[in-house]
């Protein structure tokens, strides 16, 4: 039998979140205790991202959780949005233009929802399945991830290529 873990569910009427002027997010808690520094997390940043965000202070002891941002009152919600879209940069790859070679380390580029890019990836152990067996995430040589969402919806040539390295 299995249990399931209860977070605290942070109220809307019990804290409050500002931005100091050097740009750090200030958690006020019901009794007046204030973290300064905290850092917006998503559980699940893939899969779900708009469900189970946590603050974390700078030490990485979660101060709130949040099962679903609706839940999140603004504008407290503004705040953690922003945070997160600074702080995650993720392309998706859309097409698979051209790799330097089937041996690692090679180049690719690739077509993303950001533009076009070329990324050395370094081994085939930096290409993981995630999730569901269609998605993968692809890690290059400065250890920024790309994310193919479904591998069997890219063109021929894409799939191919991503064949000749899974």
């Amino acid at each position: 039998m299995s249990q399931e873990l209860q977070m605290p569910q942070a109220q809307t009427a019990d804290f409050r979140l500002v931005r100091t002027p050097f740009g750090e997010l200030v958690w006020t808690g019901s009794q007046g205790q204030q973290v300064t520094g905290v850092v917006p997390v998503r559980a699940f940043p893939i899969q779900a991202p708009q469900d189970g965000i946590s603050l974390v202070d700078s030490e990485g002891h979660e101060v709130a959780w949040f099962s679903h941002t609706e839940g999140i009152p603004q504008p407290a919600r503004g705040l953690i949005e922003e945070e997160l879209a600074r702080r995650e940069f993720m392309p998706v790859i859309q097409r698979i233009a051209a790799v330097s070679g089937y041996s690692t380390p090679c180049t690719w580029t690739v077509d993303t929802d950001r533009g076009r890019t070329d990324f050395v990836l370094r081994g085939d152990e930096d290409i993981r399945r995630i999730g569901s067996a269609n998605a993968l995430l692809i890690a290059d040589a400065h250890g920024i991830n790309y994310l193919v969402r479904d591998q069997f919806a890219l063109d021929v040539y894409s799939k191919r290529v991503l064949d000749r390295f899974l």
